[in-house]
């Protein structure tokens, strides 16, 4: 009889002890780890990102330029674009108004082609009196009120784009500052800016800058933050 209570009383501590292990969940496989549930979108505490701070790359940054003293403009003739782009970097860095040199007959693809010994350049390089380009407008609006002016052009054969000669001829540069800038693949500003001065006969005429064509704007903030205007 004692024999049949042992087996008894161990079977019913057997079964309190497997009780107990189903309640605290740690040997049950389908819990999955101790670490609980994933947390869903719904009931997530987590807050959003917050953003980073300025990265040492910002502050590496070229500064933008401070306005010139006085009302400024931006000149320019662009035949393939590169110095449009060069005369947008210029506008922003110093919050100059733009002025487009537009010829009325526009240069197409063909007549810039200077390999063509007919094309409309070569024969206007090789006769000075076909140079005369007519343009849709020479003066700006309110000229008289500009205090600076940027001149900019691509280089043709050493010295600037003929449409440039036009506007430089057809206003008064009298107590403004003049500052020419150019683009080009290889050759330099050469004389181009000394030759519009002379054309000129007035106004203070500052060395210019060459650029290469596609230079970035970085590089034309640093060029106008050395001019000191």
């Amino acid at each position: 009889m004692k024999r049949i209570l042992a087996i008894l009383f161990s079977l019913t501590l057997i079964f309190s002890l497997a009780a107990c292990s189903g309640q605290n969940g740690e040997s049950n496989p389908s819990s999955g780890s101790s670490t609980g549930e994933s947390i869903s979108p719904e009931n997530s505490s987590a807050q959003p990102e917050q953003p980073s701070e300025p990265s040492d790359t910002a502050s590496s940054e070229t500064p933008n330029a401070k306005p010139v003293e006085g009302k400024t403009l931006v000149v320019y003739y662009s035949a393939t674009n590169n110095t449009e782009a060069i005369a947008g970097y210029i506008a922003n860095a110093i919050g100059a108004d733009i002025f487009e040199l537009v010829p009325v007959k526009p240069y197409t693809s063909d007549d810039l082609d200077w390999t063509n010994r007919d094309s409309r350049v070569s024969r206007e390089h090789d006769d000075e009196s076909l140079r005369t380009v007519e343009l849709e407008k020479s003066v700006p609006d309110n000229w008289e009120e500009y205090d600076t002016v940027f001149i900019g052009y691509p280089i043709w054969w050493g010295i600037a784009a003929w449409p440039t000669d036009t506007f430089v001829k057809s206003n008064d540069f009298t107590g403004k500052t003049v500052i020419p800038f150019c683009t080009s693949s290889s050759s330099g500003l050469g004389q181009s800016g000394e030759l519009l001065k002379e054309e000129s006969g007035t106004g203070n005429w500052l060395e210019g800058q060459r650029f290469q064509s596609g230079a970035s704007e970085d590089t034309v903030k640093e060029w106008i933050l050395g001019l000191e205007l």
